[in-house]
């Protein structure tokens, strides 16, 4: 039977995957150290559970396993978004019931396509019993070396990226990124220099320290950015990514910003 051309002609990617995958599993990536919460908590309890661990996402407290997933985005969208009272809502409201699981000796690049069909953190598990949880952030420091290829940051940017002032309130920065579904704004300061906000930034810098939602989001913004060209590889921006402990990276053209670039979505650019 002939080959097929990607058979005849393998990616370098798909080649780096091939030697990669047989020495390194979900199991070898994970982060073990799963945290859970009651499905009665507050969500500003696990809010400031999130804010404390530095952590995106708590597992739900089950009989057998766990009941649920919480994350740091169904704060934004489902409470904030929604003008509710974290003190006021119930993890359990919120809250997914769906795990999206996968076995702890699947191969890295498994994991990678499962995350982006699934939309979601995986939850590693065998039969009822929890291993851990591997994240986008897991994945981004663990891809295969690959030399420079083709696939380029400006195939798999988001080309929109909300700007914000830095005297706008935290509390309405946050209700227009849990509306539109954003994990960060860029915030214009003074000197023509930007900051970045993010969903990180307010569970650790205002929700876990006490900070004020009514405060200037200026008071939490990151800078200098952390940027890369729309000509790097997706390759050397994931290597970036992992060494600067960084999930987002705003795209440059010389001064101007073209974009921004996630760790989703550098999980995407691998497994295409």
């Amino acid at each position: 039977m002939p080959k097929t051309l990607r058979e005849e002609f393998p990616s370098v990617i798909d080649v780096a995957y091939g030697e990669y995958k047989k020495s390194r599993h979900v199991f070898d990536i994970m982060s073990r150290d799963a945290v859970f919460i009651e499905p009665g908590a507050t969500m500003m309890d696990a809010a400031r559970i999130m804010g404390e661990r530095r952590i995106g996402s708590l597992l739900l407290v089950g009989d057998e396993r766990p009941s649920g997933i919480v994350t740091e985005r169904d704060l934004l969208t489902r409470v904030i978004a929604s003008n509710k009272d974290p003190k006021k809502v119930a993890v359990k409201e919120v809250a997914s019931p769906r795990l999206i699981t996968i076995r702890p000796y699947a191969s890295i690049k498994e994991a990678a396509t499962t995350m982006i069909k699934q939309k979601g953190r995986l939850v590693v598990m065998e039969g009822r019993h929890l291993h851990g949880v591997v994240t986008a952030s897991d994945l981004i420091r663990s891809l295969p070396e690959a030399p420079e290829t083709s696939t380029l940051v400006k195939d798999f940017m988001t080309k929109e990226v909300r700007h914000a002032g830095p005297d706008e309130k935290v509390i309405d920065i946050a209700k227009v990124m849990g509306k539109e579904r954003i994990g960060s704004v860029i915030v214009d300061m003074a000197d023509n220099r930007c900051g970045i906000f993010t969903e990180r930034d307010l569970l650790t810098k205002v929700i876990y320290r006490g900070g004020g939602l009514e405060d200037p989001i200026g008071s939490y913004t990151s800078s200098p950015l952390v940027t890369v060209g729309p000509y790097w590889s997706v390759h050397r921006s994931a290597k970036l990514m992992a060494q600067k402990h960084v999930r987002r990276l705003p795209v440059l053209e010389g001064s101007k910003m073209e974009g921004i670039i996630t760790a989703r979505d550098l999980v995407e650019a691998y497994a295409l």
